[in-house]
């Protein structure tokens, strides 16, 4: 009993520190690229927490970036842009130049918006674009890209072990989409990995799925394929709303304020969270997972809207994205759940993971709920 008692203290331990480990690695930045008839211009999308760690920003030390630190530091964010982009057309270096430099305000923060031109046409068949930076600082880092040639959009996300990238341009067959499809699956994973409010709200379902509710008291299930089957039906279910509102908030048929989106998707991990510890549904959690998971699908539909997705290729992307979801979410019930079966039968179980577990994700998710509806920006994560 000892032995199952530390290994579920573990097994809780570890997952919720992978979630908050997880956000605090949370790196993206967005480059569009548009080609016309006539030149090539485009617009990189920086963090500005991003940029405080390469090049110091705060100058007062205050803890707070103003635009007018920014505004001083403008030729060095330029240098460390130009030094970590650079582009080909034809085998042949194209330079690129920031024209202008504004702030703008995306889901995680502010971001500093440049404003690039590349020299020379925008005749060619083939580009080649290598975007390398903060890698050293967040190998986990996202670069998400869309090429917009002639109309034909392409889309693919630059990682620490895909930093150079070749497009073909007018080709015959089209954009890659096998490349495309290939490279939103691999964010879908690592969506649900970083996203620590997915996680929690996962783990608050997936807690009691190995015990039933039976006598206002929860029992340990006596085999392990019901225990499964539940597993899978929570999984799929919060994938599949995931994809509905996804989708529909990217296509723009359905569109949410960031704000309302963000403090949904925070209520919606309290509320699963408490359910474990005062229970109102016990039976039929997927229906739980399905509702929430509505909600939960917005999350990521910000930046694919920012990135300006065609109609065309947003199918295959989202197709590719929600995929990855669902295997990362895969990945994470592999581990949990045997584990989880193993120890379901031990008062730690019940007590440490389930009860103590739940609350834990309450306290979080309830600053997030706070942080969220009133725009404090006081949780670190």
């Amino acid at each position: 009993m000892r032995f199952f008692g530390k290994r579920s203290s573990l097994l809780l331990f570890a997952l919720l520190l992978t979630a908050s480990a997880q956000a605090h690695q949370t790196s993206d930045s967005y480059l569009s690229l548009e080609f016309t008839a006539t030149n090539i211009t485009g617009q990189w999308d920086l963090a500005v927490k991003d940029l405080d760690f390469v090049i110091p920003l705060d100058d007062n030390k205050d803890g707070d970036i103003t635009a007018e630190e920014l505004k001083t530091h403008e030729k060095a964010i330029s240098d460390y842009a130009l030094a970590h982009l650079a582009a080909k057309i034809d085998g042949q270096p194209r330079p690129v130049h920031i024209t202008d430099q504004t702030v703008a305000f995306h889901l995680t923060g502010p971001y500093v918006e440049l404003h690039l031109v590349m020299d020379g046409s925008s005749e060619g068949r083939e580009l080649e674009l290598t975007s390398t930076p903060f890698f050293e600082q967040h190998p986990q880092h996202n670069g998400l890209l869309l090429i917009d040639y002639l109309g034909q959009k392409q889309a693919s996300v630059f990682t620490e072990n895909k930093t150079r990238q070749t497009f073909l341009l007018l080709a015959p067959e089209g954009p890659n989409l096998s490349q495309q499809f290939l490279s939103f699956g691999k964010e879908g994973v690592w969506h649900i990995w970083r996203g620590y409010d997915h996680i929690l709200f996962l783990l608050a379902l997936l807690f009691p799925a190995v015990l039933t509710r039976k006598a206002d008291a929860w029992q340990p299930v006596e085999a392990f394929r019901p225990a499964l089957i539940n597993v899978l039906k929570i999984v799929t279910a919060f994938t599949l709303a995931h994809s509905i509102t996804l989708s529909l908030a990217t296509l723009e048929i359905i569109k949410l304020p960031t704000r309302l989106t963000e403090s949904a998707i925070a209520a919606s991990v309290v509320l699963a969270a408490l359910n474990n510890i005062f229970p109102v549904i016990t039976k039929r959690e997927w229906v739980v997972a399905f509702v929430f998971g509505l909600i939960h699908g917005f999350g990521f539909a910000s930046a694919l809207t920012e990135m300006g997705f065609s109609h065309g290729n947003l199918a295959l992307t989202i197709i590719g994205f929600n995929l990855g979801v669902e295997g990362g979410q895969l990945a994470i019930v592999a581990v949990f759940l045997p584990l989880a079966y193993l120890t379901r039968k031990s008062w730690a179980y019940q007590r440490v993971t389930l009860a103590f577990g739940s609350s834990i994700i309450v306290i979080i998710a309830a600053g997030w709920l706070v942080d969220r509806v009133f725009n404090l920006n006081f949780m670190p994560f």
